[in-house]
């Protein structure tokens, strides 16, 4: 009797388990469904302003301006013009400069940033990081116009003071030196915001354990720190590349068209400055893309070196 009263009891007690949790997959395919549903606008926003934009370029640029009619008459016009060829080989140039200009100076702003003891200071600085890689385009123009224009304020203040014209000299802020210095505005805060978590994932033990085995503090940054952060100073040098290489607004404030890049050259082909050539533009515009894979291609490769050294 004692035995099937146990025998009760703990049946009893099995059910009123199974009653009070539920089952397992239940709970791993509603936390399935409810991660999709919060997925979903974000997968028809890209569905709608970035796949279907870029297959309806791809598409546009196999076809005819005038007739319609599938050719590869764009990318032989793209390959053969020399003014396309200068084109993508100044914007190449260009966002390469900024990148690597931005990311050097940028990286060692982020360092100092980071080794600062006050909260404040460093909270100030991240803050105007914030704003100033998001101020572009036709306002950062003249910014620097009103600034460094022929007319400028700090200009005229050099001249009044120190009785030198900058432009004698050869400064020039319509040039393509001048669009670097543009470039460089937005794109040295942006890598501040990029490094700053990459500093902080230098673990304090590694110092701490370099310094106990003689190593000095140079060779602490050549074997420990400099690896660990190698990759993500490559990777925000990309993202870097990538911001400069599609800025267009800032470009064509300043230079009115004067510097052949190739967003300023598809908005002549497409809006008809020039000539009224959509085909051209779509081409052009596929050129960019492949630059553009390849850079994410770099950028997503070098993730994956960060993951290691975090341990993800």
């Amino acid at each position: 009797m004692n035995d099937i009263a146990e025998g009760s009891t703990v049946q009893q007690k099995q059910e009123r388990v199974s009653i009070a949790s539920p089952r397992k997959g239940g709970m791993r395919w509603t936390f399935t469904l409810v991660s999709w549903l919060g997925v979903c606008p974000l997968l028809l926003f890209c569905l709608l302003f970035e796949v279907l934009p870029a297959l309806v370029v791809f598409q546009g640029s196999f076809l005819d301006s005038n007739t319609g009619a599938v050719t590869l008459e764009n990318y032989q016009r793209m390959f053969s013009q020399s003014g396309n060829f200068h084109a993508f080989q100044n914007s190449i140039t260009l966002s390469l400069v900024t990148a690597l200009v931005g990311g050097i100076v940028g990286a060692i702003v982020a360092y100092g940033v980071f080794r600062l003891r006050s909260h404040w200071l460093r909270q100030l600085i991240v803050s105007f990081s914030s704003i100033a890689a998001n101020f572009a385009g036709v306002p950062l123009a003249f910014a620097f116009i009103a600034t460094l224009g022929v007319t400028g304020f700090l200009t005229v203040a050099i001249r009044a003071w120190f009785h030198v014209n900058i432009y004698d000299l050869g400064f020039n802020l319509y040039t393509f030196s001048g669009l670097v210095l543009v470039y460089t505005y937005f794109q040295l805060p942006l890598m501040v915001l990029v490094t700053l978590p990459a500093l902080s994932g230098l673990r304090p033990e590694w110092r701490e354990a370099a310094t106990n085995l003689g190593a000095s503090p140079y060779m602490y940054w050549l074997k420990v720190a400099l690896p660990v952060l190698f990759p993500s100073i490559i990777a925000g040098m990309m993202l870097l590349f990538a911001n400069s290489f599609g800025a267009f607004a800032s470009a064509y404030a300043l230079a009115q068209g004067n510097i052949n890049l190739v967003p300023i050259l598809i908005s002549f082909v497409v809006s008809g400055n020039v000539s009224l050539d959509t085909g051209l533009g779509n081409a052009l515009a596929m050129g960019m893309m492949v630059i553009l894979l390849l850079v994410v291609f770099v950028y997503t490769f070098m993730l994956r070196r960060i993951s290691r050294w975090q341990g993800r």
